[in-house]
């Protein structure tokens, strides 16, 4: 099971975005006049980022595109690691504060993500500007770091203020908080990953495969809970 998960990582890991995309597009219609309309945007952003971060491969595939494969060869665009961190590691801890700051009503909450939200953005770009060359070649640890500790404060803001009101009766009908779970558990558990990437090489192949391991399993947890969550459930109204 092990080798066939590790074997097929791309396909089913793709596959579950996918999946996830698709049923965002069919449910959209029904959280159209909610805030889930923005998460079903996210999804839809995500699957397009996961396919167009694959150029390189893109590159080697098809004969018509081999000749931008020598032309990257050698530039900033040589590896996706730069696409992953803007668009990713970046773009999901932004809309996450955003998404959260949407929900949440409590005003001190608000200020503090707003404000955290900011000091991430200007320490990104700043380390951005100071690394260039890491930003092409490697993921930016900080960055990873304390984009997760936004999300995590953001969902974590968003928990304490639905114990606090009468929304935790239906909690479990509630679609904004399946979301929340499935994403607070995700970081919680491959955000101790990224203090151990320094070993994430050829040299060390058991780290290499435990590392793809919790990354697909995590993926497919969160994606698979979304796509059931939006399709089952019901719209939330104030």
């Amino acid at each position: 099971m092990k080798d066939f998960l590790y074997k097929n990582y791309t396909l089913l890991n793709d596959s579950v975005i996918i999946m996830a995309a698709i049923a965002a597009i069919i449910s959209y219609k029904k959280f159209k006049n909610t805030n889930v309309k923005y998460f079903i945007y996210f999804l839809i952003y995500v699957a397009l980022v996961d396919f167009l971060g694959g150029y390189k491969s893109f590159f080697s595939e098809y004969d018509t595109l081999k000749r931008f494969k020598e032309i990257i060869k050698g530039t900033f665009f040589d590896n996706n690691y730069w696409w992953f961190t803007l668009f990713w590691n970046i773009g999901s801890a932004l809309f996450f504060s955003y998404y959260y700051y949407k929900l949440i009503v409590n005003h001190r909450f608000k200020s503090i993500i707003k404000v955290t939200c900011s000091l991430f953005l200007l320490m990104s770009f700043g380390l951005i500007i100071i690394d260039i060359n890491r930003f092409s070649n490697a993921f930016i640890n900080p960055i990873n770091i304390f984009g997760a500790v936004l999300i995590l404060m953001s969902i974590s803001f968003y928990f304490i203020e639905i114990l606090k009101s009468d929304k935790i009766l239906g909690i479990v009908k509630s679609i904004n908080f399946i979301i929340s779970v499935a994403i607070f558990v995700w970081w919680l558990v491959v955000t101790p990953l990224i203090f151990y990437d320094i070993y994430f090489s050829s040299s060390d192949l058991e780290f290499v495969r435990l590392r793809r391991m919790v990354y697909l399993l995590s993926n497919i947890f969160m994606y698979t809970t979304f796509a059931i969550g939006l399709i089952v459930l019901k719209p939330e109204y104030d």
